[in-house]
């Protein structure tokens, strides 16, 4: 009896298993031909460069899908759970995502020019290299995280992009100053970096932000200490000083701003 039991149990799984790819084939064979597939269960499915553009995938479930490269422009993704699925390098241009889910969502290299994101949290989705991204995607912190993570990847004008984005939102927003500032002063900007640098220390003065105003002022009198030696050094026919144009220490920092 047990046998039989532990039979019909087994037969009873397989048989559901497989009605259910049967059934994601189905529809995913349906998305292909008429890019249509509202509510649709597409978990896992692959569909890397696949034209979709205009389609509707609204509400359809999109979790651990593989959509990198592809063209997903003007589609309606709204409400769809992208949870975990790789978006990388689609474009997603005029698309609307009003409500999607993108916890864990790979959006890198994406195009995202007029993409509707309201109600979208994108806190924990990859964004690093992404286009056109609206300001009213993220908070001003949000789009700062972004920033610091683009200058660790070296990539400086996204970062200046991104700190632009936090003050256009909140022009009092001291940290995405600071973060221009050393951005500039890296591509030998003085002028500038101590424009912005000036600007931070005196917000974080005013909002009583000791460690960002402490780290400000600290940037500006190792910039004019700098200065002075290659001054020095200079007339001296000894070329630049061997401090470079890195502030030791100071990127560590920028995150913990934040708190």
């Amino acid at each position: 009896m047990k046998n039989l039991l532990f039979t019909a149990t087994t037969l009873s799984i397989i048989s559901f298993s497989i009605s259910t790819q049967a059934e994601n084939l189905s529809e995913l064979n349906q998305l292909l031909a008429t890019k249509n597939c509202s509510q649709c269960d597409l978990t896992n499915s692959g569909l890397v460069m696949a034209d979709l553009s205009g389609g509707n995938l609204s509400g359809a479930n999109l979790v651990n899908a593989n959509l990198s490269q592809a063209n997903l422009a003007g589609i309606d993704l709204s409400g769809a759970n992208l949870t975990g699925a790789s978006l990388y390098g689609a474009n997603l241009t005029g698309a609307n995502l009003t409500g999607a889910n993108l916890a864990g969502t790979d959006l890198r290299n994406t195009y995202l020019t007029n993409t509707n994101l309201t109600d979208v949290d994108l806190t924990t989705a990859h964004i690093e290299g992404a286009k056109g991204i609206s300001e009213t995607a993220g908070t001003p912190e949000l789009f700062y995280r972004w920033a610091v993570r683009e200058t660790e990847r070296g990539n400086y004008r996204a970062a200046v992009e991104h700190y632009n984005r936090a003050i256009n939102i909140n022009p009092e927003f001291a940290p995405a100053y600071l973060g221009i500032g050393l951005i500039e002063y890296g591509f030998d900007n003085q002028v500038k970096a101590k424009e912005k640098t000036e600007i931070a220390a005196n917000l974080f003065q005013k909002q009583d932000n000791k460690l960002g105003y402490q780290t400000s002022q600290d940037f500006l009198h190792k910039m004019e200490l700098i200065q002075t030696l290659e001054a020095e050094n200079a007339k001296k026919n000894q070329g630049t000083s061997n401090f470079g144009k890195f502030i030791g220490g100071l990127g560590s920092l920028m995150l913990r701003l934040l708190l």
